[in-house]
């Protein structure tokens, strides 16, 4: 069995609400270290009540996280937005302290937590790949060694000499990834750094951390990219609300994550004056088909009432828009003032990540009634096939959808169940 690389043993991390750090003096330092026997004493009595000692609200980012990482394992830590993944790694690269618990190291580590860190606008690319590498841990020799392949990888040879005040948004985090990732370390602590550049150069940091993971090196990969996840891993890491909810195979983790995905859900009151929206939801099933749920009413007959959705990926860009003018505008009933419209979109050919959903009712495009970015829907493993928009969508991918209808008082179509 290889030896051990990581082990966290009831690691827990407690943040004050609202609360910024002071500024800490040396005496400070000297002070928490003769107290903190004290300190996790009183926390672990206290540490279920949510609330600090002078009763100021607490949240635990992490909590009673345990776990054994052997060295050359390739981890994949998942989880929805506030689940811990990032403060873990904080405590894992020494960058904040735990609050109980303990996290021990075996080994040189790199982090690549905030690609870009360390970077001063007004040095050159290759100034600042010596002070990044220095910042990161490297000696002078081991940059020089590495320096062509960096800048190689970072693909602007032509600028090196170029202040990075200079640069545009995706050279300069090439840049940075690139020092970052050509790192010598026994351990690697990534987050979501699959995240910088264009498609192609996120293909080409994939290929980068595959190869990191073939050197026998030990990897932590935090990500909402499922499928990157499931290439680079073999083991997977299920945060909820800072704790471990499941570890095991990477397969199984992604399962436990999608099927554990609740819908994401709109309420409001309608508004006796125009149509209203009074209920959306929205839910990413295992089966990888997307499911959308709208309910209306409405203070006089729309004629023909109009639907659409539009899905925008994490940067706000629209890859997919269809309405019911579009597909079905023959199928719906000519009038209808209240009732429930079903969606059911094929998600396979989007990416893995997050997508947000924009929702609009008309009256043959008139009292429009628009609700932006309201729910959101996690993408599991797919692949983008961008095509060109036709008359029945908007965007860069095309999906198949179907479309269903209840309208009160007048059963059009049957739809499946309401959302689980």
């Amino acid at each position: 069995m290889s030896a051990l690389a990581i082990r966290c043993e009831r690691l827990a991390k407690q943040y004050r609400i609202g609360q910024r750090e002071p500024y800490r003096a040396l005496r400070d330092t000297l002070t928490d270290t003769v107290t903190a026997p004290f300190r996790r004493a009183r926390a672990a009595l206290h540490g279920g009540n949510g609330r600090a000692s002078d009763g100021q609200p607490t949240v635990w980012a992490v909590k009673d996280i345990s776990f054994d990482i052997r060295a050359g394992e390739v981890v994949g830590i998942i989880g929805r937005n506030g689940a811990g993944k990032s403060t873990l790694l904080k405590i894992l690269s020494r960058i904040t302290k735990p609050t109980l618990g303990s996290a021990e190291i075996y080994g040189r580590v790199g982090s690549l937590l905030e690609v870009g860190t360390g970077f001063h606008p007004e040095l050159t690319g290759r100034e600042n790949v010596y002070l990044n590498g220095a910042i990161l841990g490297m000696r002078k020799a081991e940059i020089e060694r590495k320096f062509d392949e960096i800048v190689s990888f970072a693909e602007i040879n032509t600028f090196i000499d170029t202040p990075v005040k200079r640069y545009s948004s995706g050279m300069y985090m090439r840049l940075a990834f690139s020092v970052a990732a050509h790192l010598e370390t026994e351990i690697m602590l990534l987050d979501e750094v699959l995240a910088v550049g264009d498609a192609q150069f996120q293909a080409k940091c994939l290929g980068k951390m595959g190869e990191v993971g073939k050197q026998g090196r030990t990897v932590l990969f935090v990500s909402h990219s499922l499928s990157a996840v499931q290439s680079l891993c073999r083991r997977g890491i299920l945060l909820s609300e800072g704790r471990i909810v499941c570890d095991g195979s990477v397969d199984e983790v992604i399962d436990r994550y999608l099927a554990k995905q609740p819908a994401s859900e709109f309420l409001a009151e309608p508004d006796p004056y125009k149509p209203t929206i009074t209920r959306a939801a929205a839910q990413c099933r295992e089966s990888g088909e997307i499911v959308v749920e709208m309910s209306f009413t409405s203070p006089f007959p729309l004629a023909p009432p109009v639907f659409g959705v539009t899905i925008a990926d994490a940067g706000g860009v629209v890859v997919y828009g269809t309405n019911t003018r579009f597909e079905y505008n023959d199928n719906l009933p000519r009038s209808m003032q209240a009732g429930e419209v079903r969606l059911l979109i094929d998600a396979g050919p989007l990416r893995s990540g997050t997508y947000y959903l924009s929702l609009w009712l008309a009256d043959h495009f008139q009292n429009h009634v628009e609700l932006a970015n309201v729910l959101t829907v996690e993408i599991g493993q797919g692949i983008s096939e961008p095509l060109r928009p036709g008359r029945a969508h908007i965007g860069s991918i095309r999906l198949d959808t179907r479309w269903e209808c209840n309208s009160r008082g007048s059963l059009l179509k049957a739809g499946p169940p309401a959302l689980a």
